[in-house]
């Protein structure tokens, strides 16, 4: 069995089977980095540095709490730096870390493939439900 296949097989049993995948913390990094905002938050600093103020303009329809949040979380786990000045008004600048630069990378294709698959997506879901509607008429 190549090296590529245990690996994938050693991940996918800690994520998904047994009974310590519940406790796993990889499950919880990944839903940090793969949420609603934690997507759109590394997909903007992998443009580079930005401020908190950019940072909500570039993503829209994020609450100042929700992008607060996020940040923390994502600076927690190694993924942003946050470089805070002494001066008044408060000026913070937010980037990627190495770590968080690699994961935004990674997780940005997946948007990327996403955002391409949409059509197929919507053709599905129509078919899905012209079919339970078929049988729900019968």
């Amino acid at each position: 069995m190549p090296v590529s296949e245990k690996v994938t097989e050693k991940t996918r049993g800690v994520l998904i089977g047994g009974p310590e995948a519940a406790m796993c913390p990889s499950r919880l990094v990944l839903e940090h980095v793969t949420s609603r905002w934690g997507v759109l938050v590394l997909g903007v600093l992998m443009d580079g540095t930005h401020r908190f103020s950019e940072v909500r303009r570039a993503i829209g329809g994020v609450s100042e709490k929700m992008l607060t949040q996020t940040l923390q979380t994502l600076e927690r786990d190694g993924f942003v730096h946050r470089e805070a000045y002494p001066v008044i008004p408060p000026h913070v600048d937010y980037s990627l870390t190495e770590l968080g630069e690699e994961a935004a990378r990674r997780v940005w294709a997946l948007a990327e493939w996403t955002n391409e698959k949409v059509p197929e997506v919507l053709a599905a879901r129509e078919a899905y439900d012209a079919a339970k509607r078929d049988k729900r008429a019968r």
